[in-house]
């Protein structure tokens, strides 16, 4: 799991893959992931369309790029509704504190569950992570 942080942390964009009350695929850019309490957690606005899609389809998918290596990753996001997470997410990622705040009722934090990424080259045989 902290190869897949590290990775995303490094890519510093990476995209959200969820599904719509459709079932048609929408994709987004995110920069905001953690690690508490041994799970690595994402966050959004719990106004926004991506949070409403996770809670009601939580299968997602994550895709990001550092140099000439990819990350492909599924999981199902588990929203945390507890205080505490909301502030590690906010300690870890400051920039989120201009939109968001603690307990504020937009803060949302998911984790993710049964996880597995796919680190992948042109040249090497996919780096195989499961967590969660």
């Amino acid at each position: 799991m902290e190869r897949v942080f590290e990775f995303l942390k490094r890519a510093g964009i990476w995209y959200l893959a969820t599904v719509d009350e459709y079932g048609n695929p929408q994709v987004r850019p995110f920069g905001a992931q953690n690690i508490f309490e041994g799970k690595l957690y994402i966050e959004t606005g719990l106004k926004k369309q991506v949070a409403k899609q996770m809670l009601a389809h939580p299968r997602i998918s994550i895709s990001g790029m550092v140099e000439d290596k990819w990350i492909r990753l599924d999981a199902y996001a588990v929203y945390d509704e507890r205080l505490e997470a909301q502030a590690a997410m906010l300690e870890a990622n400051p920039t989120l504190k201009t939109m968001y705040a603690v307990g504020d009722g937009n803060t949302a934090v998911f984790y993710l569950k049964n996880a597995k990424a796919n680190i992948c080259s042109l040249n090497k045989e996919p780096e195989i992570i499961e967590f969660g």
